[in-house]
């Protein structure tokens, strides 16, 4: 059996979805073939007894722009966590963020315990100026790892170690500060600028909503391809012809259906998810704010949050939902012990009558954005393949949204198909 469409899109994940989103508005007859039972890929949410489990601990920033173009925030109930960081030192718990949102936290940033204060101006200094660049500006620097850029702008040793890597670990998903300046800037000027939220009703709701924007039957789940080829993919169920063809799925899928296409190296993570006993309002005092160990090499854990402090739809009748992440892909009996007993040090709360209830090891969580970083992959391979994801843009949401259009307007260029206005 076979079907025809202007365009066939493998994968409905974000920049998939993004993609066959422009090319619907434009009139293109889009077929979205994904082999899972549901839309988004990584960015994913099990609504289980109550409980809704993200693949991973993910955030949103509605600053991001093509997110915020695309997107009707309204809609998703977005919900916001506190933008700053807890971080815990030999000397107790410092607070940690812009002191315009959260003044009671600048005397925690004049204490000598996370470094001296010139070298958090510093670093103020860096972030804020870096918003502020245009980003051609910002793509033309010299690249160099982010450590090595945070120590050229002053930052001091005492604020990268106890607060910059540990909180910075868990973005890129390396602990090293080997990810690409370009990348650091990216992820300050988006935090500069808006707030880390997540929907009301998970992350999930992102795909979603961008899946419900599309005409019935676009999407068809169940639907596992075998090979692409120029104008044409196969799958269990038949072929699909197509003046155009995008893969947008993971990398490695992406790379097994185009032989050839280069594959960066990936970062990988577990998340953690307890339902934590006793008064939520001691755990980070009821704030939704991220809390990372700056004393190194204490635990597992590179970063853990209250959830339910944020969103109490993550979790029904009351009840206080801890996610916690660790690098790698660590999901045995004794790991997860050694993950309990760090956060019990953490929150300075006994942990061992929290229930475990989900445990997700997210294998090629995020692509590395490695040095020397080059933001725009191409999208057109080809013969009438194209290809959209975060690894052919930035490690993000964002990344993979503006992937989606791009590759949907590269289409549109090559098929030469009427604009409907």
């Amino acid at each position: 059996m076979t079907q025809h469409h202007d365009v066939v899109i493998v994968g409905a994940g974000l920049a998939g979805l993004a993609a066959a989103r422009e090319l619907s508005i434009h009139g293109v007859d889009v077929a979205v073939l994904e082999r899972g039972d549901t839309v988004g890929g990584r960015v994913r949410t099990d609504r289980i007894d109550g409980l809704q489990l993200d693949h991973g601990f993910q955030l949103y920033n509605p600053a991001y722009p093509e997110a915020a173009r695309v997107l009707d925030h309204d809609a998703l109930q977005l919900r916001a966590f506190t933008p700053g960081v807890v971080a815990l030192t030999d000397h107790g718990p410092t607070r940690l963020g812009d002191p315009r949102r959260r003044p009671r936290w600048a005397v925690d940033a004049l204490s000598g315990r996370t470094g001296g204060l010139a070298g958090k101006l510093r670093f103020a200094a860096y972030a804020w100026q870096t918003s502020r660049a245009p980003r051609s500006d910002r793509e033309d620097r010299p690249d160099m790892t982010a450590e090595v850029a945070l120590l050229s702008a002053g930052v001091d040793r005492t604020l990268l170690e106890s607060v910059l890597r540990p909180f910075l670990s868990g973005v890129f998903l390396e602990d090293q500060l080997a990810t690409s300046r370009r990348f650091l800037d990216l992820v300050l000027t988006s935090f500069v600028k808006g707030t880390p939220v997540v929907p009301a009703a998970g992350m999930q709701a992102i795909p979603e909503q961008l899946s419900d924007s599309l005409p019935d039957g676009t999407v068809r789940t169940g639907m596992p391809v075998r090979s692409v080829a120029p104008g044409r993919v196969i799958t269990d169920s038949g072929e699909f012809t197509a003046g155009a063809v995008i893969v947008a799925t993971d990398p490695r899928t992406a790379s097994s259906l185009l032989p050839g296409l280069p594959l960066p190296e990936g970062r990988d993570v577990t998340t953690f998810y307890y339902l934590a006993d006793g008064d939520p309002a001691l755990l980070t005092e009821g704030d939704p704010v991220l809390l990372v160990d700056g004393r190194r090499s204490r635990g597992p854990v590179v970063n853990t949050v209250v959830l339910t402090h944020a969103a109490p739809t993550y979790a029904s009748n009351g009840r206080t939902l801890v996610s916690a992440s660790v690098l790698g892909l660590r999901d045995s009996a004794e790991e997860e012990l050694a993950v309990r007993n760090h956060l019990a040090q953490l929150y300075g709360a006994g942990t061992r009558g929290w229930d475990l209830v989900g445990i997700y090891p997210i294998p090629y969580a995020l692509p590395a954005m490695s040095v020397p970083l080059d933001i725009r992959q191409p999208v057109d391979l080809g013969e009438g393949i194209f290809v959209a994801g975060d690894h052919r843009d930035t490690a993000s949401i964002q990344g993979a949204m503006v992937s989606g259009r791009r590759a949907a307007d590269a289409v549109l260029a090559e098929l030469g198909l009427d604009v409907m206005v």
